[in-house]
């Protein structure tokens, strides 16, 4: 897959571009509402001979638009997003840098400089995606264009709303697991590498991988969870309990979120390694327990629940 990270104003030197179809959209989370659009994409692609592209923006929209709600953790973050769609076999993915300027472009203008000047031949997005001044550009005002084709892909539900990345975090922060899951259309995952810790685990029993997050990700909120963790120069996936927060037991005013993962039949050091951790089912939320003894008791019971939950994955 080739990437063209672009930036505007930028310089105008012929990019050479094929004929493509391209899916545009911020797609975090790569979710079932975002597959489908580019599920789209790839049908036109394969049916008309075209290159088949993405079309995505770096950093979230909202960090220019909406100062009080600037989004700055991600279900994919850039880096793990571009590797899902290579994975795809996508050809060409157009990464633009939202900026400021970017944002004061008018509909017209954006169309011309990133959808014409790219070759693009057919344009797949979501119903409610804007571009361009104040959002004014819109599936229809892309339809009037007469350079391309534009095909707007209706709203997927589940439960009678909307699949959304919006929605897939709230779940995430309310203890949803499951739900966000479920319309994700798979896991949550997390990379990451294993560092050192407090160490505190195994001298009561239950050592832990201490995970430090690779990427500004969306962390599920504070709690127990089912999890499956991968080795990343493995092809082995081992089970386990998770424990996300800031161990209230030991700690009165520790502010920092750690990612603990007791790992089932495991006897190895893995410091240093990178490895993903698979989101399954939330066990229960984060608590202060009065003492060792009865933290050990209930961690024993977390993972026997953890044992039971993972036995068919």
């Amino acid at each position: 897959m080739k990437i063209y990270r672009l930036h505007y104003p930028h310089d105008q030197q012929e990019l050479n571009l094929e004929p493509s179809a391209v899916a545009v959209g911020f797609f975090d989370g790569l979710h079932r509402g975002h597959e489908d659009v580019i599920g789209r994409m790839e049908d036109i692609a394969e049916a008309e001979g075209l290159k088949k592209a993405v079309m995505t923006f770096d950093p979230h929209p909202s960090v220019v638009l909406s100062p009080k709600k600037q989004r700055t953790t991600y279900l994919t973050p850039l880096d793990i997003k571009l590797e899902m769609l290579e994975e795809k076999g996508i050809d060409y993915c157009f990464v633009i840098n939202f900026s400021s300027a970017l944002a004061g472009l008018e509909p017209d203008f954006f169309v011309d400089q990133y959808i014409v000047r790219m070759n693009v031949r057919e344009v797949v997005a979501g119903f409610d995606f804007t571009y361009g001044r104040y959002g004014r550009g819109t599936i229809d005002t892309l339809k009037a264009h007469d350079e391309f084709n534009t095909t707007g892909v209706e709203k997927i539900t589940e439960g009678g709303e909307k699949i959304s990345t919006t929605r897939i975090r709230e779940a995430l922060a309310n203890n949803e697991l499951e739900h966000a899951n479920l319309i994700l259309g798979r896991p949550y995952e997390v990379k990451g590498v294993v560092v050192q810790g407090e160490k505190r685990g195994r001298t009561i029993g239950f050592p832990t991988a201490n995970i430090e997050p690779e990427y500004r990700y969306h962390l599920p909120a504070k709690g127990v969870y089912a999890v499956t963790l991968r080795l990343d120069n493995e092809d082995r996936i081992y089970s386990g309990v998770c424990n996300v927060g800031v161990k209230p037991t030991f700690h009165d005013n520790m502010e920092r979120v750690s990612i603990e993962v007791h790992l089932f039949d495991f006897d190895r050091s893995i410091y240093g390694e990178n490895v993903t951790v698979y989101w399954h089912h939330f066990i229960r939320r984060e608590q202060k327990f009065s003492g060792i003894e009865e933290l050990t008791g209930q961690i024993a019971k977390d993972k026997q629940k953890a044992v039971e939950l993972l036995e068919n994955i």
